[in-house]
């Protein structure tokens, strides 16, 4: 028999879940799923991931519907380039991007015959794989995979069309409390380089630093909760992966 006492625990336990889950939602980690192809060979349409909200500090878009609690940052800590990193795309401040960040306040980037220049030095890459296939919706784009390497020493994945590619561009320059993110699968996303879409993103618009993937599934390969697929579906080796 349910009794009026009953129900009043079920209750209170049922908020207790509610703000744990909010405070660790927005004070540690969150969860995150990769619906495109514009952060490939990095993250894969179907991978899940772990962003840690501590890690740049907390603005009121740390917190489930981004209120107006307070302006600014506070316990900031700044990004460095390289990092992959969740963001409130600035077109409407509620959307979720995740892109790499290349840019910091102050920065000229420019791409000169398909290379990238960070204040008029040419961002180093040499070539990791010729004639590869990465997805950009549903298309099956040729591309050439390359290893990029920032001034800090960040290395990483950065693929680039093999016909037609984002070839040459006026000058970025990265305003104050601003930063520049582009994606690694260069010619499928929608990025800094796109003023009118994403532009420069404001600090405050930082949600946190992607860290680990702890879960991918290829859904044109079946469902997960088919379970005689997952031989198939499951990406096993993408499993607890340290994004880089």
């Amino acid at each position: 028999m349910i009794t009026k006492k009953n129900l009043i625990e079920n209750l209170k336990t049922l908020i207790y879940a509610l703000i744990i889950a909010v405070f660790i939602r927005s004070f540690l980690i969150q969860p995150f799923y990769i619906p495109s192809s514009s952060m490939e060979p990095t993250l894969l349409i179907g991978d899940r991931l772990f962003v840690t909200k501590f890690s740049y500090g907390y603005s009121k878009h740390s917190f489930p519907f981004s209120p107006p609690i307070f302006s600014g940052r506070i316990l900031t800590d700044k990004p460095e380039r390289g990092d992959v990193i969740v963001f409130k795309t600035p077109a409407d401040n509620r959307t979720d991007y995740i892109k790499r960040l290349i840019g910091l306040p102050g920065d000229i980037i420019q791409f000169i015959d398909g290379n990238i220049y960070l204040n008029n030095n040419e961002i180093f890459k040499t070539i990791f794989k010729k004639n590869d296939k990465l997805f950009c919706g549903n298309q099956n784009l040729n591309v050439n995979t390359f290893i990029e390497k920032l001034p800090n020493g960040r290395s990483y994945k950065v693929s680039y069309r093999t016909d037609i590619s984002y070839y040459n561009s006026d000058k970025f320059i990265v305003p104050e409390n601003h930063y520049f993110f582009l994606g690694d699968n260069r010619d499928c996303s929608k990025d800094s380089r796109y003023l009118s879409q994403v532009g420069y993103v404001n600090k405050d618009n930082l949600v946190g630093k992607a860290q680990i993937l702890f879960f991918s599934s290829d859904k044109k390969k079946g469902s997960i909760f088919n379970i005689f697929n997952w031989n198939e579906s499951l990406r096993l080796n993408r499993f607890f992966k340290k994004i880089n």
